[in-house]
Order: C-alpha cells, then sequence, then structure tokens
C-alpha cells in the first residue's frame, strides 16, 4: 500500500510518521502532484493557521490537485478545516471539499481547547471497533459545527463536530497520533478503508 503525507510545511508531519510506523506502516511525505495522485491512501495533518496554510497549499497547485482526489483521504486537526469552506480565521477561503463553515469558538471560553475529550455519536467505519465516549487529544481555537457530514462530535461545551466525511474525504478534528490506543486504532481503520 502506498500512503502518501502531503507536504506543505503546515503539518505534525513526524508524529504522523511515528504512528504509521507503529502500526507497521511506512509513508512517504511529499508535495510532488504525481507522487499524491498515485498513493493508496492519503493523510493531511495540519497544526497553525488556516490562511498561512492556504497560502503555502498554493505554492505548489495543491489548492487544485487535492479536491480532485479519489482515494481514502484524511484530514487531522487543521488538515480536516482546510477540507471545509471557509474559516473565520482570518477571514480564509479554503478547499471547499466538505460544505462546513469552520467558526471560532464563544469569546468566553478559554482557547486553544486542548487536552483529552470524548468522542460520541460515532458513525462511519473510521470508527469501527470504537467505543462510544473514547477520549482522543485535540488541541484547536476554531471548530466546525455538527451538520450532516458529521461523523463523530464533542463537545465545548457545545456540541461540535470531531470528525467530518463526505465522499472519499474522511477528517478529524482531534489529533489520531496523539490519542494513545484509541487513535491508533482509528489510524489503522483508515488503512483499511
Amino acid at each position: 500500500m502506498k500512503i502518501v503525507i502531503v507536504d506543505y510545511k503546515a503539518g505534525n508531519v513526524q508524529s504522523v510518521l511515528f504512528a504509521l510506523e507503529r502500526l507497521g506502516a511506512q509513508a512517504t511525505v511529499t508535495a510532488n502532484a504525481e507522487e499524491i495522485e498515485s498513493a493508496d491512501k492519503v493523510i493531511f495533518p495540519g497544526v497553525g493557521e488556516a490562511s498561512s496554510a492556504m497560502r503555502a497549499l498554493k505554492v505548489n497547485n495543491l489548492d487544485q490537485l487535492l479536491p480532485t482526489l479519489t482515494q481514502p483521504f484524511l484530514g487531522v486537526c487543521l488538515g480536516m478545516q482546510l477540507l471545509c469552506e471557509h474559516s473565520e480565521e482570518g477571514d480564509t477561503q479554503m478547499l471547499g471539499i466538505i460544505p462546513v463553515k469552520v467558526k471560532k469558538f464563544e469569546a468566553a471560553i478559554k482557547v486553544p481547547h486542548m487536552g483529552w475529550n470524548n468522542l460520541h455519536h460515532l458513525k462511519s467505519n473510521l470508527f469501527a471497533g470504537i467505543k462510544e465516549d473514547e477520549f482522543a487529544y485535540f488541541v484547536h481555537s476554531f471548530y466546525a459545527p455538527v451538520t450532516e457530514h458529521t461523523i463523530a462530535q464533542s463537545s465545548y461545551p457545545e456540541p461540535f463536530s470531531a470528525a467530518l466525511q463526505y465522499k472519499n474525504f474522511y477528517a478529524v478534528q482531534f489529533h489520531t497520533e496523539k490519542s494513545g490506543p484509541a487513535g491508533a486504532h482509528i489510524l489503522q481503520n483508515f488503512l483499511n478503508l
């Protein structure tokens, strides 16, 4: 299986590589369009700020390429938000793959939302074998609201999308690579899709 991690200088790439290695999988880190297109699975991690991440994607025309992919694709953290239409972070137009608008947590809430939180209302094969209320590790100041594309929820304190799915695009707000055995299981489920 050929696994590619999209390299746009905004990803938590090393942690994801180590998480895959623990599962016995190897991945290539690249921004090369042909490499990405030929992959069996594509992982799109992200940390940082939305507008600068979008600028970095545009440098290699990845903003044009990624929406055309048809293989299983996993966005992680900022990588999930970039798959959406728009973010209130810097009033940024995103990739527009998942029809959801990313919002900022209310001013009264301490941000970033950081630490372990429960996952519930689990749907999709991505969560096969994961029990309701399992914990995952989050670090984010912006969120995707709950919509028809939500496949897992968490709360801070209001419900938000802990995971989204649209066609072959799967996305998780939490860090799979930092979420212990449950995160490893979810990553393995993605590789099994």
